[in-house]
């Protein structure tokens, strides 16, 4: 693989790429990060140095699906799960893994992504 072949390419512009990062306090982030690595070095290390659980949002899988008005069939096939998986979810049995999560809550911010999910397992 060439340097050429990791250049990231973004649909957003360099303003729009700015625009999310105008609060992001770099300083604070790594002085953060490097008092955690001093707390772990003394043995102290902080809840979750290291070993951070990633923040998911929450999502209610049967409230989103019927807000789409879509059957557990359905909905299982544009998040590419079983309807028994949607099921499990549902009923409490099992939670949606962290992709699943993310999707779900993508979907929840932008119902217009369903159909874009559909037409590409169509292509």
């Amino acid at each position: 693989m060439k340097d050429k072949d990791l250049i990231f390419k973004s649909k957003l512009s360099m303003e729009e790429i700015d625009d999310n990062f105008k609060d992001y306090d770099y300083y604070e982030n790594i002085k953060a990060s490097l008092e955690e690595v001093l707390a772990y070095e003394k043995g102290n290390p902080s809840p979750g140095t290291f070993s951070r659980k990633r923040s998911l949002p929450e999502v209610d899988v049967k409230a989103e699906r019927e807000s789409l008005a879509m059957t557990q069939k359905s909905f299982a096939a544009v998040l590419g799960v079983s309807t028994r998986t949607v099921e499990a979810w549902e009923s409490g049995r099992s939670t949606p893994s962290p992709t699943a999560k993310k999707l779900m809550y993508l979907i929840s911010q932008d119902h217009s992504l369903v159909e874009r999910l559909i037409e590409g397992r169509r292509a």
